[in-house]
């Protein structure tokens, strides 16, 4: 008999200790006898499947009353006494087995009910029909132990509770809570659907280096890491983008990557040390088509995916369908605050505007740090509808074209939906002279404590003394994208298996 139908409690959260160990004796003295008997379920090596619970419960007219095989794990178990109902679920979803003594045989079913239990995985075979109350079902006509479950899975009224256990057992999170698995469907389709739309445009997907000589490429602390043969430290990546771009001098028009990036930094609902990006150069554009070609991308996924371009995200629904909003960075800040800074001439007038809003900042910042923090503090928080906010400061953008008509300005965006950033481009700085001029830069904040700042990349500024097309640029955060379109409130919830700080023993 399973413990279940001998009293022993399953794994409910109030299972003390004792219960617990008698639960593991009992499922191990099982496991015990099966291999005495000589049906050790760990040395089984296959078994043919012919139909999924899905296959089942969607076609029911095609499979009514013929044989099928279906495999999967355990997750109920309702004795009857001389028959028994059990939910089988595999990756397509739940079927119901109805297992009968007259039908297994009364030494089948014995042995069923002696050596099973809810969390086993089975392979079964039998006649689809169904019940009398509408339930569609598998008729066993034989049950073959796969593998025994050692662990007992938690009570299912309970489920699987303690958010921080989920994420470090995924596995156990993905047995007991069926809408986590469908998320990471979901986000499997998010990421194909990318393909195809870049794709599509004829972008080629390429690949290029994890581990870097050089960090570079946004403004982040990097991973450092030691390469003992060269004898040489290294950097896991903190952006795809200036290998991306050497493809562009080499040649290729239009080229995309969609990789693992890392960052030393905090962890928070929106940040993990690793995670997913994707970065597109494409040749003979700017900024302004970049901004296209990512609302047609982000509208063009949501409706393959979701069927829909309107998607609810906790209680707001955003319509992808609209036109999204552009406006500068300069004019979000004067509309929320009354501050022009296309009118700030210093960075002294920056600073002492900043002292009067009460908004902190340091030393060694310049006019460009000033605009980004008032936007940060007055702004970015209430783009709640998609905006492509535009014209970022030149300081705080070492790899995009000046703005012709203020040099102090860029030719950027960011993409904000519900106050968070999606996306980050470019009309990217083609010009080597200015491009050394801003890495040197970016190299003296880093000298004056910056961890955030990097050096001169010598053989990007080679790369681009060749020569590099105008270009447009994009980079957006995977995980992101796939949070909105999940409505998941962190980013854990859709990162398989995301970074957790390791357990003391």
């Amino acid at each position: 008999m399973s413990e279940q139908q001998n009293t022993i409690p399953a794994a409910e959260p109030e299972t003390s200790a004792e219960e617990m160990r008698e639960i593991l004796r009992f499922r191990r003295e099982k496991l015990q006898k099966l291999r005495d008997a000589g049906r050790d379920p760990f040395t089984v090596t296959t078994f043919r499947v012919t139909a999924k619970a899905a296959d089942l419960t969607g076609k029911f007219e095609e499979y009514e009353n013929t044989t099928v095989s279906v495999a999967g794990r355990i997750m109920a178990w309702r004795d009857m006494g001389k028959a028994a109902f059990l939910d089988l679920r595999d990756s397509s979803g739940r079927v119901q087995l109805y297992l009968k003594l007259d039908v297994l045989g009364a030494e089948n079913f014995a042995a069923v009910n002696e050596s099973m239990d809810i969390g086993d995985i089975v392979g079964v075979t039998g006649e689809v029909f169904r019940t009398r109350r509408g339930e569609i079902s598998v008729k066993a006509s034989a049950v073959e132990l796969l593998s025994k479950s050692l662990l007992p899975l938690p009570e299912k009224y309970h489920g699987l509770r303690d958010v921080d256990q989920r994420y470090r057992q995924r596995y156990l999170d993905l047995i007991v809570n069926p809408e986590v698995r469908d998320t990471f469907v979901k986000r499997s389709k998010i990421i194909t659907e990318i393909r195809n739309f870049l794709n599509e445009k004829l972008f080629l997907e390429v690949e290029t280096p994890v581990l870097h000589t050089q960090a570079g490429g946004a403004a982040a602390r990097p991973f450092i890491t030691h390469h003992n043969t060269l004898d040489i430290d290294m950097y896991l990546r903190i952006a795809l983008e200036l290998h991306l771009k050497r493809l562009i001098v080499g040649g290729f028009d239009r080229v995309y990557e969609i990789g693992r990036v890392f960052r030393n930094e905090g962890m928070d609902t929106r940040h993990n040390p690793e995670f997913t990006m994707l970065e597109l150069y494409q040749a003979f554009t700017d900024f302004h088509g970049m901004m296209d070609l990512t609302e047609e991308l982000i509208r063009t996924v949501a409706k393959k995916v979701l069927g829909t371009a309107q998607v609810t995200y906790g209680d707001v629904t955003i319509d992808l369908e609209k036109p999204f909003r552009r406006l500068s960075m300069a004019e979000a800040v004067k509309e929320a605050c009354g501050v022009d800074f296309t009118a700030v001439a210093s960075d002294e007038e920056a600073k002492r505007i900043a002292d009067e809003h009460h908004i902190a900042y340091e030393k060694r910042h310049k006019f460009g740090d000033i605009v980004n923090l008032f936007f940060e503090e007055y702004v970015e928080g209430t783009l709640v509808e998609p905006t492509f906010i535009t014209g970022h400061p030149t300081d705080i953008s070492p790899l995009a074209k000046k703005s012709p008509a203020d040099p102090r300005f860029t030719e950027r965006f960011e993409l904000f939906i519900l106050g968070s950033e999606f996306a980050n481009a470019f009309s990217e700085l083609n010009d080597p002279i200015d491009q050394r001029q801003r890495f040197e830069a970016q190299a003296a904040l880093k000298a004056q404590g910056d961890e955030e700042a990097h050096g001169v990349d010598e053989d990007f500024l080679t790369a681009l003394e060749y020569g590099m097309p105008p270009t447009g640029g994009m980079g957006m955060g995977v995980d992101r994208l796939v949070m909105f379109l999940t409505n998941s409130q962190s980013i854990r919830d859709v990162l398989l298996f995301p970074t957790m700080k390791s357990i003391e023993k």
